[in-house]
């Protein structure tokens, strides 16, 4: 029996995970009809590998129910704006033609093996892992190649971002110190920082002039993005005049996005039936799980998976 104290909820960032398996296995990898399946295989191995080395007693694959939420775009046009399809509609996001086909493959494997799946539809996977860990009485740690996720990390709430953009093996454990190391201020204030740097790959300009280390500073020394706003608008204020003068002009943006770049730590979750149960030892559906072992040529990853999740009894 599994005590209270060792009780650790594991979220998963289900796309950021499977976009890093399908460019780190080869295409080559497919199905015997010939379909790739690196996404797949990929994924599942990761999650074997998490659940071995983390041993999480509660775990779910968190999902973007829209990867570019209206309530952001119309906060910041740009948002994501460059990753949309350009042959398809604005809520289309542009993926490799052999990945898309995957992601229901992964869908249906993760139901038939019992893993949850929980996304909220208007909302990010991120929104969906700052609610879970938010809601959470236990331990939490989020599985991420994102560091926008950083903002969640807290000590006394035990939880912790396991950062895998060197990859899953070689994941790094980012706790409070560890956010304070890398970029010079405190993971509660990370969102701010985020939004006076910016952040090219999600579209988001950030202040004119202003990178990690010049962000750092005036979040120190002024402590938080009102302090720093308050203080460019304050001539008497430590603001050099160039600083002062672009974070001024930065005003349309500064206003409008923190509400892009925070989580939303609040969304509308399904019941707590749907996902709040134990890691599964054996899988929800063993005919489901059988049928697409032997369709697609999963047998190996599901039955490492299928070990490892026994060996949790």
């Amino acid at each position: 029996m599994i005590g209270l104290v060792t009780e650790r909820l594991m979220l998963l960032d289900t796309a950021s995970l499977y976009f890093r398996a399908y460019f780190g296995v080869p295409e080559s990898v497919k199905a015997p009809d010939g379909t790739p399946v690196n996404a797949v295989r990929g994924l599942l191995d990761f999650i074997t590998r998490l659940v071995e080395d983390r041993e999480p007693t509660r775990l779910v694959a968190c999902m973007d129910a829209d990867w570019r939420p209206q309530f952001r775009v119309d906060a910041i046009p740009s948002y994501k704006a460059h990753r949309v399809a350009e042959e398809a509609g604005p809520d289309e996001e542009e993926i490799p033609d052999t990945l898309g086909p995957q992601v229901p493959v992964i869908e249906q494997a993760l139901d038939a093996l019992g893993i949850p799946r929980v996304g909220v539809a208007g909302f990010e996977a991120d929104d969906v892992i700052a609610t879970l860990a938010t809601r959470s009485p236990t331990a939490v740690d989020i599985v991420t190649g994102d560091r926008d996720l950083f903002q969640l990390v807290d000590d006394a709430r035990s939880i912790r971002v396991l950062y895998t953009v060197k990859g899953v093996a070689a994941h790094e454990v980012i706790d409070e110190a560890a956010v304070l190391a890398r970029y010079g201020v405190p993971a509660s204030a990370y969102a701010d920082f985020a939004t006076l740097r910016g952040d090219a790959s999600d579209g988001l300009p950030g202040v004119k002039g202003v990178g990690d280390k010049t962000a750092a500073q005036l979040i120190v020394e002024y402590g938080d993005l009102a302090g720093v706003r308050r203080a460019a608008a304050d001539p008497r204020a430590g603001l050099t005049p160039a600083r002062r003068a672009r974070i001024v002009e930065a005003s349309d943006y500064l206003d409008v996005a923190p509400g892009v770049v925070r989580v939303v730590r609040d969304v509308p979750l399904p019941p707590a039936a749907e996902w709040d149960r134990p890691l599964p030892t054996e899988p929800a559906d063993p005919a489901a799980l059988d049928t697409l072992r032997r369709q697609w040529g999963l047998t190996g990853p599901v039955h490492r998976l299928l070990d490892v999740l026994a060996a949790r009894r």
